[in-house]
Parts: C-alpha cells; structure tokens; sequence
C-alpha cells in the first residue's frame, strides 16, 4: 500500500502537466485556411446535443412574441452582444487587410433547396451552380424554424436574429428619393434589444460606400442603423441603376411567396403540390437569369436561400460565383465543414468580397470554397445531406423514447430474474446489446443509409444490426482470446471493456478526422437543427468519458493485481487527461462544459484506483479545477486572431466585456427544462434506483452480482463512480442537462452489471486468481 500515499502528488503532477501542455499550445495553433479576413468570428457552437422531438432542445432561445402598437410587424431577438452605431463605425473604418475591394451582389432566394435546382427546371441556377462553389445553407435563426423575416435580419445583424410570433415577410421600406427608408427601424433595438440590427448597412457606409437594395428584404438586409438604404425598389424588374453602388442585394421571393398567408409562413410542413412548387422555382429561376443579366461583369454573385417555407426546417441552397470558385464546394470557418455555411457568413462575405472591414459583433465568417467536384455530384451529395437531416429529426423522438423503454424494461427484468438467478446469460447479453446501440448510432454514418428509398427506416435498421454485431464480437473476442491462452473461460471483463473501448475509439477517431460520423447522428447533431455544426456535442461527451473510465480502470485492474499501483494512477490521469484535452481542445471537441465535468470524473477514479478517500471538499476542488482549466484555454483561444476562435474564446470576450450572463441563464433554462423530459428522466431513475438498491440490498435487487463484480475487479467500481461523477457534473454545467447523465448511466450500468453476471455465472476472478479485495473509500 505504499504506493497509494502517493496519490494526491501523482494526480496533481498528471494534471499541472495536461494543463501546462494544453495552456501552452494552445497559443502555437495556426489559423486554419480561409480566415483572411481579419474581425470575424466563427458562429457559436456553445451549444450542443440533439435539439429533436422527444429530446432535449439544446442551444436554442425562446422565440419572441408579438408586440403592440405602432412597432414593425413581429418581435426581434437577437443572439448577440450589445452594438453600437459608433462601434461599427469604428471597426469599418479601414479595408479588410487582404480583402480586395469590388462589386458583390447578394440574391436572396427564400426557400430555395438544392431539391429544387435541375437542369431542366431551372436551367438558369443550374447553370450557376456549375460556375460557383456550392453548399448547404444552415439557415438556423433562433425559432425552430426561419421566416423570410428573420432571415434578412440574420444578415443586417451578422448574428442569428428573430422577430418572433410575427414572423412572415419583411416589412415595405418608404421610397426618400433614390433610396428607401425603414419605418421605426430603431424600434428593433429600442424595444426588442436587436442590437445587431443595421451592422451590414452602417459598416458599408462607415467604409464611405453606398447600398443598393430591390425588395423589402434586400433593404432590410442593407439598412444601416436608421433603417436608410441608398438606391431602392419594390422590385428588381423596378430597379435601374445596377452599377451606382458596390454592395447590392435583391430580393427573389416567388419560390417562398406562395408559403405566406395573412403576413405569416405557413404553419405546415409543405403546403404546395410538387407541380405549383415546381412552377414556383422556375419563376424564381427567371427572376434571378433576369437580374444576372443586368449585373455588371465583375460582380461577385452570392445566391441564398435565406429562409425556410414551413413549418420543417432545411438545409438551404447557397452559391457562390467568384474568381476561382467554380466546380467547387462551399464552406467555412463557422460550421468547420467543406460543404456548409450559415446565414451570418451572408454579412462577413458580403463585407470582405466589398473590401470594408467586419464588425467584431458579426459572428460569421467569410465563405471559402474548397473540394472540387463535378456539379451532378455536388448537388447529389447536397440533396442528400438534407435528407439525412430530415431523417434524424423524424427518427429522432422515436430513438429516444424507445431507448428509454428498453432500459427501463432491462431494469425492470433484470431485478426480477436475479433475484431467481435465472436467465443469466440473457441479461448479460441484453445489457451488452443496450451498451452497444450509442456507438452505433455513429458507426451507421460509415454506410449510405441516407440513400435508401426509406432512410428512416434504413437507419433503424442498420443501428441494430450494427449493436448486435458489436454484441457478438463482444462476447466472441475475449473467449477466443481466452481458448488461445488456454484459459478454460474468458474473463468478467472482457466483453464490457470491448464495447466501452470501441465506443471511446470510435469517438476519439471522429474527433480527429472532423466529427463526419457526429453530423447528421440521432445522438449527435445536423446542421438542420443548427445547434452545432463541429466538435463534441454533449451526449458524445457523456459517451467518451463514460468510457473512457471504464477502459482505462479495466487496464488499471491488471497493473494493480500485479503491484503497480502507480503506474495504474498514471494510466487513468494520462489517458483520461488526452481525451479530456481533445475534448476541450478549439476546433477539435470545443466543448466547454466537457472539460469542467472530465476533470473531477478523472481525479476522483484516479483516487479510488490508489485506494484513497474522496470527500466533497476535494470533488468540489475538482470541479474548480475544470472551471479553471476551460477557462484558461478559451482565453488563450480568445487571443487568437478573430476567424480563428471558436465559441469557447468568443465567451472568453463575453466574460471579459460583462456580456456573459445571458448566455448563462439560456443554458441554465435548458438545462432545467431537460428534468421534465420524459424521454431522459425514465433512464435517470432506473439506472439510479437499480443502482442504489443493488447496494443497498445487494442480495434482493441483483442476486449479489454487482458486489461479485467489484469483488472480482476492484477498480472497476473506481471507474463506475467516476464515470457517475462526470455524467453528474456534466448534467449541470451543460444545457442538455439530464442527457449527460443519462447517456453516462445507460453505457456504465449495463457493461458494470454484464461483468457482474459473468462473475457470478462462472464464479472465477477477471483472467487470474482473484487479487486481495480493494475497497476505495467514497464520500
């Protein structure tokens, strides 16, 4: 036992270390390409989780309600710190430092999808497309769903912005001369805290340029900060002058004008048959060759479809016509994607193709094109990506609430057979099975299933096929490996710490390689939701460091029965500290209520493994230590030129600028609002009445298994509390609430109590003579 006095300094020395390698690295990260333009800044991705019916909406703001009196039509909300008039002057007082100055004309298309460009229907985008970078368009504002209101004002603001209940087309400028004026334009900061609204237009005219605007959204999109606009029409068949100023939009609303009735979008899903929406896109078509025809030849051409047309979010079609653009795809700094931008990209495109610097305030980033590809191929794999999302928000509500009836009837079947010690051998492989669905769930974006003639169903499918696979290669592996060694039956831990290091590799790889297998995942995230585009999302965390614990207390066991207790303590803290470091390392996990949650989960699991107390002192030093460590690295990300920052140094400002306290109470509300959820409670409950009545009464909720199991491999009850540690942590300190803690307990509990089972079916020690029992203390 001499080596478990030297926990606390082994912990300690391990930690310093993370965070000394982490703090001073950090600043050495080189800008990624596509990041020319300095004062941008990626959009948040604070946020994370699946925001899907039946699960918890993360990252989301409550969406405004309508206001009385004389106020333009609907309510503003913006995500965005405060702005002033002077500010944006200020910062638009010089040229973007690399930027070339030049003509750009934005051509808002609401509603438009890469669904409904062919080259047959609409030949005049379709040609487009083939000489433009092409992308989806996460039009995501801050409602479910995106009017062609809150898209226009989404671009005047460079952040995502919202009028609330009222939300349908843009309100009518009045003609002042040339150009156009926006009735009680202030009244959107005034009243409604839209303190972004008029960024575009002010910093335009801050850089001694004017604006162009045809059609009430384009002015909206243009007005600086008196809601005025240079050049207008109602119309761009109204419009003449094309070449007066370098900064134009036009507002194409024939594909989304039919989706409007009584001033509001439709409240249904598809509110037009295939051939009226089909005629529609091709009078859009037309509106855009029309406006094509009359743009000067040097013009940057930028065509969006800013909004949605019903109730169902989408994906969106953007292009982006430019010198050297053409047969590419379309991405940027903002989702960290190849083939997607969102609508405050719009701003920070349109200001850096015009030569005028970029508001601090505007949290997009400038569109890059990159990936080339053939144009049938692009669109395809465009279509698709769509599809895939709408497929994960159909499938989404259902995965959950089926999941949690599968674990709530594991539990329930489980007491009721080991108390009879009957059916042994299937409990074991049900709790297998139950652990092997997560991990699939992001193994199944390996496969095409999105091409299926039903995705939906596809998907189902392949998940289960893919946890049953991973449940006999569980069970296969160590008994194989046990008949080579000629062992006469594999180990307790075998199969559990097979499909906890599966789950923690396959999580780590798609970390490292861009999080392709998190995107468009029924437990990750899809940029049709829009509440994360890169990174770690919350229940991946709750995943990754659930198992992560338990992996690394399966090795620590072997090190420990053979009296290298030290070096056991070393392990758990060094490669519980590498996924905690790529977790919360900017650009890579950039999660940072992550960290703050791994933390005091590893130090508490690398104390247990010593043999050492854990009071609620040091958890809560444990705690603290997170919140400094995150803190340290997003305000060394912060330091970091602008288009270079992720979400976690954007905070760092906010605390610094005293701007952070709303983002604060946003995620506190979201997080309380996960309790009531009735998809994720149910697991919660479950997996915490077994537990705790496994020890309390050991003999009459799990016929003595779990005690068996720790018995038999002590330091997996390190790694179990550890991993309840952090997915308690992590319930707290995320937005997605419960569903940290649930997914935590629905990988640990089943691998814990599959053990368990085994070391009572076959009353034999891990693969040796059992070691003498260690029993961590705990609070």
């Amino acid at each position: 036992m001499r080596g478990a006095g030297s926990i606390r300094p082994a912990v300690l020395v391990a930690l310093t270390a993370l965070a000394v390698i982490t703090l001073g690295a950090l600043p050495a990260t080189a800008a990624t390409a596509g990041t020319a333009a300095t004062g941008t800044a990626a959009t948040s991705t604070a946020s994370t989780g699946v925001a899907l019916a039946g699960t918890p909406s993360t990252g989301t703001a409550s969406t405004g309600t309508a206001s009385t009196g004389t106020a333009p039509v609907g309510a503003a909300i913006v995500e965005a710190p405060s702005v002033d008039s002077a500010s944006v002057t200020a910062a638009a007082s010089a040229a973007a430092p690399g930027a070339a100055a030049g003509r750009v004309a934005l051509i808002g298309v609401p509603g438009l999808a890469w669904a409904d460009v062919d080259a047959a229907s609409t030949p005049t985008l379709w040609r487009l497309a083939g000489q433009s970078a092409i992308g989806s368009l996460s039009v995501r504002a801050v409602g479910r769903t995106t009017c062609p209101y809150d898209g226009w004002l989404t671009v005047s603001a460079g952040v995502r912005s919202s009028v609330g209940a009222r939300c349908g087309p843009p309100p009518a400028p009045e003609r002042q001369g040339a150009g156009g004026r926006i009735p009680d334009f202030q009244w959107l900061w005034e009243v409604r805290d839209a303190d972004g609204a008029g960024s575009l237009g002010e910093a335009v005219h801050a850089a001694g340029e004017c604006t162009a605007a045809a059609g009430p959204g384009a002015a909206l999109a243009l007005a600086d900060r008196g809601g005025r606009v240079d050049r207008y029409a109602p119309s761009a068949a109204a419009f003449t002058d094309w070449s007066a100023c370098r900064v134009l939009a036009v507002d194409v609303d024939d594909l989304v004008r039919p989706y409007i009735q009584d001033e509001l979008l439709a409240e249904v899903p598809e509110r037009l048959p295939p051939a009226a929406r089909a005629a529609a896109a091709r009078a859009a078509d037309a509106a855009v060759g029309a406006v094509l025809a009359k743009l000067p030849p040097d013009t940057a051409v930028l065509v969006a479809g800013l909004a949605d047309h019903g109730s169902e979010p989408h994906l969106r079609a953007a292009m982006w016509r430019a010198s050297g653009t053409a047969g590419q795809l379309l991405g940027g700094m903002s989702t960290r994607r190849d083939d997607m931008v969102i609508l405050p990209d719009i701003t920070a495109t349109v200001l850096q193709a015009a030569g005028v610097a970029v508001p601090p305030t505007v949290v997009g980033s400038p569109w890059r094109a990159t990936a080339t590809a053939a144009p049938a191929e692009r669109v395809t794999a465009l279509r698709h990506a769509d599809v895939a999302g709408q497929a994960i928000r159909g499938v989404g509500g259902p995965f959950f609430t089926a999941l949690a009836v599968l674990q709530v009837l594991f539990y329930a079947a489980a007491f009721l057979l080991l108390r009879r010690r009957r059916g042994l051998p299937a409990i074991r492989v049900a709790a297998l099975a139950l652990a092997s669905i997560p991990v699939s769930t992001y193994l199944v974006n390996l496969t095409p299933w999105h091409r299926a003639a039903v995705p939906e169903v596809a998907l189902a499918a392949e998940i289960v096929a893919l946890a049953a696979a991973l449940t006999a290669l569980a069970l296969g592996v160590p008994a194989l490996w046990a008949r080579l060694r000629g062992r006469p039956a594999a180990g307790v831990l075998g199969p559990p710490a097979l499909v906890a290091a599966v789950t923690a590799g396959v999580l780590l790889a798609d970390l490292l390689t861009g999080t392709s297998l998190q995107m468009n995942s029924v437990m990750g995230y899809t940029g049709v939701v829009g509440a994360r585009y890169y990174g770690l999302g919350n229940i991946p965390f709750a995943l990754l460091a659930t198992a992560v614990l338990l992996v690394t207390t399966t090795l620590a066991d072997g090190l420990v029965r053979a009296g290298r207790r030290r070096a056991a303590v070393a392990l758990v803290a060094g490669l519980g500290g590498f996924a905690m470091l790529l977790d919360g390392w900017p650009g890579v996990g950039s999660d940072f209520g992550g960290v703050i949650a791994f933390v005091p989960g590893i130090a508490v699991t690398a104390l247990l493994v010593a043999g050492r107390r854990v009071s609620v002192v040091k958890l809560g030093a444990f705690c603290v230590a997170g919140g400094v460590l995150v803190m340290a690295i997003a305000y060394l990300d912060h330091l970091r030129p602008a288009g270079s920052q992720t979400h976690l140094g954007r905070f760092a400002g906010q605390v610094a600028d005293g701007t952070f306290l709303p983002v604060i109470w946003r995620k506190l509300g979201a997080m309380l609002s996960t309790l009531l959820s009735p998809n994720l409670m149910p697991v919660v409950i479950a997996a915490f009445a077994f537990l705790v009545f496994a020890v309390l009464r050991p003999g009459a909720a799990s016929a003595g298994v779990l005690p068996v199991a720790f018995e038999r491999a002590p330091m997996l009850r390190a790694g179990l509390i550890g991993a309840l540690v952090s997915g308690v942590t992590g319930m707290l300190v995320n937005d997605s609430g419960a569903a940290v803690l649930s997914m935590a307990l629905a990988l640990a509990v089943p691998l814990v109590l599959s053990a368990g089972v085994r070391a009572v079916a076959t009353g034999a020690g891990p693969d040796a003579e059992p070691a003498p029992v260690l029993r961590p203390a705990t609070t």
